[in-house]
């Protein structure tokens, strides 16, 4: 450009040009916002999504299946507080906390606040996500068996450890027994692809109106959590519907529906007959609600139990970890002639006694092997069935030992 020759940015038009709009300056197109995140994702039916939906496989821990389950769970929050195992998977969501895929997240002051801020949130309609393990589960227990009677729908996952003492942070699924009886649904998962899989399914089923729970589900520590295994999974541009608050049990609380539930507790806590009666019908409800959880966990975990060779009469029960020793004694079994069949329970809360008694009916013996040392799962199991004395309880393994599959094939032909 020569000297005194001056810039501008005006558009160069023809003075010949006559065309429509001819003289008026031409706009720069604006670039296309690139969405991130949730943002990017568009909402699909569950069933699409649980069911449906094409799926490809990733060698990866449960850690990251678990993450990559609540990146299309549409969170609204995660809270927490790291305890081993826990801490790895908290960390992986709170990268997706990073990534525009939960909208808020933050660490509680310890276990009993962080149950108790989940209350809050999930009172306030909102979906909300948690996790602990062993010592941690037992301190936030308090807040926890207080959340079904509010039919405060969350999902609480719960990578098991050893809670005595002397305390360590290997797998032990002791604390599995202070769940079941705290009002809300508990499913076991048995290795990274369940860690995938259920706490979606979680979230649907705990949302239901006729349901209106929380969901916990627990995987057995570092056996699932920090192991690789494979998991198959849908786009991860695909999430589920929100939350509908407002079609729940109990609705939740904002300006125009004032919080009945906490006012309501004045006259119920009074000593007279009325209070009893109302405690009573309530607790009635909630289990009654756990039962009607069945249909839906039925559809979206393809039934509450799983049964390999149903028609041996040595049939092996068990959950969590525990499956995968069955499975793997059930062909070494196989392999030496013994016609031995398992039943994976996939649902401790609601419990399938039905569908146990059902398929355990022609079984000679039932063994039941378990990582802890009360054997929780058997007395369930116990009982649920009839002809109860068919049942061997174990083997058992405790304190984070390993189970090998010899010490199930040793209980089957010892119990001859």
């Amino acid at each position: 450009m020569s000297e005194g020759t001056k810039a501008t940015t005006e558009p160069q038009v023809s003075k010949n040009d006559t065309s429509p709009g001819a003289g008026i300056p031409k706009e720069t197109p604006k670039k296309e916002e690139v969405k991130k995140g949730a943002a990017a994702q568009r909402v699909v039916d569950p069933d699409y999504l649980i069911l449906e939906a094409p799926r490809e496989r990733e060698f990866i821990t449960g850690s990251e299946a678990a993450k990559e389950a609540i990146r299309r769970a549409n969170v609204d929050i995660a809270i927490a507080y790291p305890i081993t195992p826990q801490s790895e998977t908290m960390q992986q969501v709170g990268y997706l906390y990073a990534e525009g895929y939960i909208k808020d997240y933050y660490r509680g002051e310890e276990e009993i606040g962080v149950m108790s801020a989940v209350a809050g949130a999930s009172r306030a309609g909102v979906r909300v996500l948690t996790a602990t393990a062993g010592p941690g589960l037992m301190r936030g227990m308090e807040a926890i068996v207080s959340w079904p009677g509010a039919r405060l729908p969350s999902v609480l996952l719960v990578m098991c450890r050893v809670v005595n003492t002397p305390l360590a942070i290997q797998p032990d699924n002791v604390e599995i027994s202070y769940l079941l009886n705290a009002g809300g649904i508990v499913l076991h998962g048995e290795g990274q692809q369940d860690f995938y899989d259920f706490p979606l399914v979680g979230f649907m089923v705990g949302e239901k109106p006729e349901v209106t729970l929380p969901v916990a589900v627990a995987v057995d520590g570092f056996f699932v959590t920090h192991a690789r295994g494979w998991v198959s999974m849908p786009a991860e541009d695909l999430k589920l519907p929100p939350r509908d608050c407002y079609h729940e049990a109990v609705p939740m609380m904002d300006n125009e529906n004032p919080p009945i539930r906490i006012s309501r507790d004045a006259p119920i806590q009074k000593s007279n007959f009325i209070s009893y009666q109302m405690h009573a019908a309530w607790q009635q409800e909630v289990w009654a609600a756990q039962e009607r959880a069945k249909k839906w966990l039925d559809r979206w975990l393809g039934g509450l139990i799983e049964i390999v060779n149903p028609n041996a009469k040595t049939m092996i029960v068990a959950s969590g970890a525990a499956v995968s020793q069955g499975r793997e004694a059930v062909r070494q079994a196989e392999e030496q002639g013994l016609d031995v069949g398992l039943i994976k329970v996939k649902s401790l809360r609601p419990f399938p006694g039905k569908e146990l008694d059902e398929a355990l009916a022609h079984a000679d013996r039932i063994v039941i092997p378990e990582f802890n040392y009360i054997g929780w799962l058997a007395r369930e199991v116990k009982s649920a069935i009839k002809n109860s004395d068919r049942v061997i309880a174990g083997p058992r393994v405790f304190g984070g030992m390993t189970m090998p599959t010899e010490m199930i094939l040793e209980t089957i032909t010892g119990s001859k």
